[in-house]
């Protein structure tokens, strides 16, 4: 599979690893139409997760497109209430990276803005989402 940036391909290794089900780039979403109808912007998150029922747009470039991502997510959450999105930052993505033992504690050392490696606590997986009919929860019900 070919991804846009090699952190959407980093991402989808750790999510093999762990065995969570993901797809990337399913759906796009569209955020505004012309007068006629017409899409004139859209959305598409890098990856869902299926038993999460969650969209993970990873952002790991420069902070005007950062901006963008943000006021797409934003836009998306207003427009389909019933969709879940978490957006990763760099700073989220190194976190993960280090957490899971993909890269070393070194990689946050000195970066703006980082906290210290102990205080971090990213919840990327929330709890599956009821009735979604898969994953830990479903098969201890």
């Amino acid at each position: 599979m070919r991804f846009a940036h090699n952190s959407e391909r980093q991402f989808a290794k750790l999510l093999d690893f762990y065995g969570i089900a993901w797809e990337y780039e399913p759906r796009t979403f569209v955020l505004e139409r012309d007068r006629a109808g017409n899409p004139v912007q859209a959305f598409t998150p890098d990856f869902y997760l299926p038993v999460y029922d969650l969209y993970i747009e990873i952002t790991t470039l420069n902070q005007k497109l950062v901006t963008k991502k943000n006021r797409k997510a934003r836009r998306l959450v207003e427009l389909y209430p019933d969709v879940q999105i978490k957006v990763l930052y760099q700073r989220d993505y190194l976190q993960l990276l280090v957490k899971y033992g993909l890269e070393p504690p070194s990689q946050l050392v000195g970066a703006p803005g980082e906290a210290p490696a102990h205080s971090m606590a990213l919840d990327l997986f929330p709890e599956p989402r009821r009735g979604s009919g898969t994953g830990p929860a479903a098969e201890s019900a």
